[in-house]
């Protein structure tokens, strides 16, 4: 085995090695409004699941050189967002959102992507997306190094899950998967799809959903 200290690498390697190394992981494009009420939208790969007691999911944004990022900051000062899931039709359009804007330039129009009401937050939903969990924050965590936060990690509880009928069947509460299609970050400027899907039963099979 190759082994890397974390105490001697710096924060871009290992930012590098944990990107390269948890694949691979799901995208949240999450729109957010400002405090002005202009919609921000830009993707986030440092995103999972938290709990099903309560519908948490966590997202980690790093901050740029100190500064919280728009999406960080619109959930601090408004508490809600819409994280919708990237699929293999959107990818090019998601990978346009990343880009860094003016001020005042929206990345729904440069996406040629279009806006829709959401149902329990204020912040809209982007109708290309197959699926949307409107979010409100529960709890902010800020990550410091050295004394200063580095990424603002947010715990955000899902208050309304909102599925496309050509992807969920809502008698089952079950997702079709290869209908939908999910993209995912792998390292760098790699994504995949999915390959081939196959089913295991766990030695307790009686507490699987």
């Amino acid at each position: 085995m190759i082994t890397r200290l974390s105490k001697d690498l710096d924060a871009r390697t290992q930012y590098k090695l944990l990107a390269a190394s948890i694949i691979p992981r799901a995208i949240a494009w999450i729109t957010t409004l400002d405090e002005n009420g202009h919609v921000n939208l830009a993707p986030f790969s440092f995103f999972s699941g938290v709990s099903n007691q309560k519908p948490l999911l966590s997202i980690a944004i790093i901050r740029d050189h100190g500064r919280p990022k728009d999406t960080a900051a619109n959930l601090l000062a408004t508490g809600e967002g819409v994280i919708h899931l990237v699929t293999a039709e959107t990818a090019a359009q998601m990978n346009r959102t990343a880009a860094p804007l003016p001020a005042g330039e929206s990345e729904v129009a440069t996406a040629g992507l279009h806006l829709t009401a959401s149902t329990a937050v204020a912040a809209p939903s982007l109708q290309e997306a197959l699926v949307r969990l409107e979010v409100k924050l529960y709890q902010h965590v800020p990550i410091e190094v050295a004394g200063a936060v580095a990424t603002d990690l947010f715990i955000l509880e899902v208050v309304a899950f909102q599925f496309d009928p050509s992807v969920f069947d809502p008698a089952t509460a079950h997702l079709d998967v290869a209908a939908l299609a999910p993209l995912a970050r792998l390292a760098g400027p790699q994504y995949a799809t999915l390959g081939p899907i196959f089913s295991m039963t766990r030695p307790d099979h009686s507490s699987l959903i």
